[in-house]
């Protein structure tokens, strides 16, 4: 038996492959679409998610739900059979009831659980749960995993630029975008994510401008250091890998991946979503 198990939700953003290759416990969160209920990455695909969106005729949105609590006992329960403790991480309590609900579940469980909310979302929470699972499989304890964990989430840098501001605007989760109406709808917005919420950076009038803008903001905080980056894309796979190759030309990568943006987050911003995700091994310039 491990030392320490990770469990994580769908909203950190890990691409199937690292999650089976780390052994990394997910609880899908929920995306409800015409009635329906889908489970996050097993019963739905991303790509169903931004289908549904493009051609939706009724301009209906997808919803999301948090996992029950007996979601929750049902996967720590498996990792309690595996591991002497969990380390449970999970996007911002801000952004969902995720957190939440594994503290209720962590209670119900006759195995030590610590749960984190890492203050962020997508991969500011993945890139933290990636750094736990590698630390766990190395065979380190779970206040060692923990406190690894919390560092690389308050490390990892969040930035996406839309296609539109539609969605946003109509699910009203940027409380900013709230006094932007009519054309601006058209322009270009980049986000952040960070302190436990979503930012409204920036406005550019152009795609090309919004792409070029996520790499001057990599660069301005990571130089030369090496880092650990992933480019995230809701529907948009050609324009993910040219800036897959953008990145790799220009910095110093440990790692560096694409991965689709998890339906979670994808519902509320829409597709043609691009996004890059990084952290540092050096202190931020």
């Amino acid at each position: 038996m491990r030392k320490t198990a990770v469990v994580t939700d769908s909203a950190a953003n890990l691409p199937p492959e690292l999650i089976e290759r780390h052994h990394i416990f997910v609880v899908p969160v929920l995306v409800h679409l015409d009635g329906c209920e889908y489970r996050d990455g097993v019963d739905i695909a991303p790509a169903d998610v931004y289908r549904y969106l493009r051609t939706s005729p009724n301009g209906v949105l997808p919803k999301t739900s948090t996992p029950s609590v007996g979601d929750f006992v049902r996967v720590y329960a498996q990792a309690a059979q595996e591991a002497e403790e969990i380390v449970s991480i999970h996007l911002s309590k801000e952004l969902s009831g995720v957190y939440q609900t594994a503290c209720l579940a962590r209670d119900l469980v006759d195995a030590p659980i610590h749960v984190l909310d890492c203050r962020s979302a997508a991969l500011g929470c993945g890139f933290a749960v990636l750094e736990a699972a590698r630390l766990a499989e190395a065979g380190a304890d779970a206040a060692t995993v923990l406190e690894r964990a919390r560092q690389i989430a308050q490390r990892t840098h969040v930035y996406a630029a839309l296609e539109t501001l539609y969605y946003l605007h109509r699910g009203g989760h940027v409380p900013a975008i709230a006094n932007i109406a009519g054309s601006a709808l058209k322009i270009c917005p980049i986000l952040s994510v960070s302190g436990g919420h979503a930012h409204l950076v920036e406005l550019l009038r152009t795609r090309r401008r919004a792409v070029a803008r996520l790499l001057d903001l990599m660069a301005a905080s990571a130089g030369n250091s090496p880092v650990h980056a992933a480019v995230m894309h809701a529907d948009a796979p050609k324009e993910a890998e040219d800036l897959r190759a953008e990145v790799a030309a220009r910095f110093a990568c440990r790692e560096l991946f694409v991965t689709e943006f998890t339906p979670v987050m994808g519902a509320h911003t829409g597709p043609g979503l691009i996004g890059l995700a990084w952290w540092s091994e050096s202190p931020d310039r």
